[in-house]
């Protein structure tokens, strides 16, 4: 158990510290993702810093337990808010939504687990 704890904590760190950073450097993927979903532009550094945050937090997680829990609890509703957004304006290419929030949900599920809630 330990052993999926610490494997779906990095990968679900590395996914969204990766998606943050594309965010907080103006990359076409997430431009042509806010433009979708109707979004203004100047919301992106907001939604990286909200996933960078959710990244480093699981990470730190390891150190102080509680902060990787809420990290992992505030990713989940970072991804419940994007679904909201796709579904709102028709989207349903969810691929990489349910990528990202499978794994959300895994982390915060392995960490109530390890951390005994």
């Amino acid at each position: 158990m330990f052993a999926a704890y610490v494997i779906v904590t990095v990968l679900t760190s590395v996914l969204t510290g990766v998606a943050a950073t594309t965010y907080l450097i103006g990359h076409d993927y997430p431009k042509a993702q806010v433009d979708m979903k109707r979004l203004p532009r100047w919301w992106m550094p907001v939604l990286g810093t909200l996933l960078a945050a959710g990244s480093l937090g699981l990470l730190a997680g390891f150190a102080v337990p509680l902060l990787g829990t809420l990290a992992a609890g505030g990713l989940v509703l970072y991804f419940v808010g994007a679904l909201i957004a796709h579904l709102r304006v028709g989207s349903r290419n969810l691929v990489g939504w349910a990528v990202f929030f499978v794994s959300s949900v895994a982390a915060l599920a392995l960490h109530l687990a390890h951390d005994g809630g």
